[in-house]
């Protein structure tokens, strides 16, 4: 949200300024969707397109056409190839990235300040110019509806938070909850034991609750911005997690735990009738495999899995 409250902060300033937003990136392109970058005729800029001399280019285009009194939204392809011909960004990093062009000013600014004033609000940028909507607060953060040379939409909702469920507050939940606030996520700790002194001693969770482990779909809420973390006390309690939230849909649910122990309760799993394919939605072992000892080295594994599947969608 701070882009958008500082792009605000520039328009009052200077009374008008350009965004420049990436509707579509692809390969190794630096400017991934969603980037955006606000420049005033002087040069005053926030935020990043994906830097280097396609941004310095770009700039120098928004700030020309600022000075020539405003322009109406327009798209440029950039391709980072040297081979590329037309629409060549400069960079030989591969990929592309599509950026759009607007033109603000403070005619524009009750849609900006709507926008950061709702958690539910969505900016709406089209080939027509920027609006904002209430969307459900399940949605995909960014979503493409449509692109083409001329016609475009897409919308991001700023206000989205995603959420770290973390199920087990002892040593290794705290870490967890140290490293996940620290990525901004919202952070709700659960566990079924009473005084637990490294629940009582997490300051980086939001919520912190006690509860029965048998109603643990009660306390998770689903959707595309949920992350479930699930690292209980014991095998006994990681079944229970399980077996009560298999059905849900979330963005994201592992696992911590041994190869040998996970194939043991799939198994047992299986033999309950659970499908393969309701197996395969859990990462499990939970993280990437980088041999984590620490408690912080094993938050780190699972934090960037968690990463790589917000980012990336898998």
């Amino acid at each position: 949200m701070n882009f958008w409250n500082n792009l605000i902060t520039l328009i009052k300033q200077h009374g008008e300024a350009a965004l420049l937003y990436v509707l579509e990136s692809s390969g190794s392109s630096p400017g991934r969707q969603g980037f955006k970058l606000a420049v005033s005729r002087d040069g005053e800029m926030e935020g990043t397109i994906g830097g280097g001399i396609m941004e310095q280019k770009l700039v120098e285009l928004a700030r020309s056409r600022l000075s020539e009194g405003g322009f109406d939204p327009f798209i440029k392809q950039q391709i980072h190839k040297p081979e590329a011909g037309k629409d060549r960004s400069g960079m030989i990093c591969d990929g592309e990235q599509t950026v759009a062009f607007y033109h603000l000013n403070k005619h524009d600014l009750p849609v900006l300040e709507e926008l950061i004033s709702s958690e539910n609000a969505a900016v709406k940028l089209t080939h027509e110019g920027l609006a904002v909507t209430e969307v459900n607060g399940n949605q995909q953060k960014i979503n493409l509806e449509e692109l083409s040379d001329s016609r475009w939409q897409i919308m991001e909702q700023p206000g989205v938070r995603p959420t770290a469920y973390i199920f087990g507050g002892g040593h290794v939940g705290l870490a967890m909850s140290r490293m996940m606030a620290g990525l901004n996520f919202r952070v709700v700790v659960l566990d079924d034991r009473r005084g637990l002194n490294t629940m009582q001693h997490n300051r980086w969770a939001d919520e912190k609750r006690v509860i029965d482990y048998r109603e643990a779909d009660q306390h998770v809420e689903e959707g595309a911005h949920s992350f479930v973390i699930i690292m209980s006390f014991g095998c006994r309690t990681d079944e229970i997690i399980i077996r009560r939230l298999l059905d849900r849909n979330f963005r994201y649910i592992g696992m911590m735990g041994s190869r040998n122990k996970v194939d043991t309760l799939w198994n047992t799993l299986r033999q309950d009738g659970y499908s393969e394919d309701q197996l395969r939605k859990v990462h499990a072992p939970i993280g990437l495999p980088i041999k984590s000892e620490t408690t912080d080295e094993i938050a780190v594994s699972i934090a960037a899995e968690i990463i790589r599947v917000k980012n990336q969608g898998g």
